[in-house]
């Protein structure tokens, strides 16, 4: 198939499927999947094996033993010795808890598919399906292996999944995540913002706050003194956030207290500012003589730069082109496992998902009528890979 029409002609494949795709996104959907709640996870998990099975991919199931298990499907567009890997990567759990469909219902209606994962992200999972029926019929497929690889704990830190997206990152060649675009006009995310949270813990001394206030070491005034601190380091311009979350401490208004916390979310555009800010956060000393810090924690996803993503960026807004879709890019300061392929050096873009709006909200939904050509954007994406 010429280059110069790839894009166009896997629109004109997929177009007609429309109804297809939103039957298998009620068919997701309806098969709720939280995070936390493996049961669940797991039903959904063995209902989109399924449905990929029945189309003749081959599907493994990895096991998980407190987490829904994780689905890696394999197809080999080529030969059996194929040039290389790319890696289509998403996950099917939410946020939502089992019972949230009751009012919360799958309902298609102004041209939205409204539901509980419809756009973070199972829409994503349904365009990737379509994506790879249309490269089956294409004249002249790709001969590198391609892996869909559908986690089950993205939403919750991707704990159980992390070893293994950074394994099969490590033998791609390039990484398509189908996380939600961003906008109406269903932006591309070519940088995310690195994620951490990190913990400080002010060892104080107890004493009675009337009658020994000197003997006493305040661990909260430490700490508020240790947050004015942290909070010098925030600089929107670069993309550096810092935000203290949570705290607690102390136990009555009379006792010196001699133990604090506070719990700060760390975000940082650049590598080179993550590494800055973990060396300020260690290098932290006490203020108040007698109190002890304690620090913990760090970023556990590393910024996505855009310079990994631009290169696969500049394919897809030519490859948009072909079918009238113009595309534009963004930075968002949320993490994903985009962030964990991009850390291992692997080009990584990601947005290619859904288009729509309201993640993780009561009215969360898909544009209905822009599946088709994001499902072909992927196909051409990885035909031409």
């Amino acid at each position: 198939m010429p280059d110069s029409n790839l894009a166009k002609t896997f629109l004109n494949m997929l177009t007609p499927r429309l109804p297809e795709m939103l039957a298998a996104l009620r068919k997701y959907v309806l098969a709720e999947s939280p995070g936390v709640e493996k049961a669940a996870a797991d039903h959904c998990c063995g209902i989109i094996a399924a449905h990929w099975r029945k189309r003749g991919f081959g599907v493994e199931r990895i096991a998980q033993k407190h987490r829904g298990d994780q689905l890696r499907i394999t197809w080999w567009a080529g030969n059996s010795r194929s040039a290389g890997q790319l890696l289509v990567l998403g996950h099917y759990d939410t946020v939502y808890a089992t019972g949230t469909l009751k009012r919360m219902p799958f309902r298609v209606a102004g041209g939205k598919a409204y539901g509980p994962g419809t756009f973070d992200m199972k829409a994503g999972i349904v365009q990737a399906l379509f994506a790879l029926e249309a490269l089956q019929r294409a004249a002249g497929p790709p001969n590198k292996r391609i892996v869909f690889l559908w986690t089950s704990d993205e939403e919750i830190g991707s704990e159980t999944s992390r070893k293994i997206i950074e394994s099969e990152a490590g033998r791609s060649d390039a990484v398509f995540v189908l996380e939600p675009s961003y906008g109406p006009r269903g932006l591309l995310k070519t940088a995310r913002k690195g994620v951490g949270e990190a913990e400080i813990i002010v060892h104080g001394r107890a004493s009675h706050a009337g009658l020994a206030p000197q003997q006493g070491v305040n661990a909260i005034h430490e700490l508020a003194r240790q947050i004015a601190r942290v909070e010098q380091w925030n600089d929107l311009r670069r993309g550096v956030t810092i935000n203290a979350g949570l705290i607690d401490g102390g136990t009555r208004t009379n006792v010196i207290p001699e133990r604090a916390r506070v719990v700060l979310d760390l975000r940082a555009l650049r590598v080179a500012d993550m590494q800055r800010l973990e060396r300020q956060l260690r290098a932290l000393r006490p203020t108040i003589k007698g109190a002890r810090l304690v620090i913990s924690g760090g970023f556990n996803r590393e910024p996505l730069e855009r310079k990994i993503s631009a290169a696969l960026f500049a394919r897809a807004k030519s490859l948009g082109a072909q079918m009238n879709l113009s595309l534009d890019e963004c930075t968002v300061g949320g993490g994903s496992d985009g962030n964990l392929t991009a850390a291992c050096g692997i080009p990584t873009l990601d947005g290619l998902g859904a288009v729509g709006d309201g993640a993780h909200s009561s009215h969360e939904h898909v544009l209905v009528k822009t599946m088709p050509a994001r499902a072909a954007l992927l196909a051409a994406l990885l035909h031409s890979s």
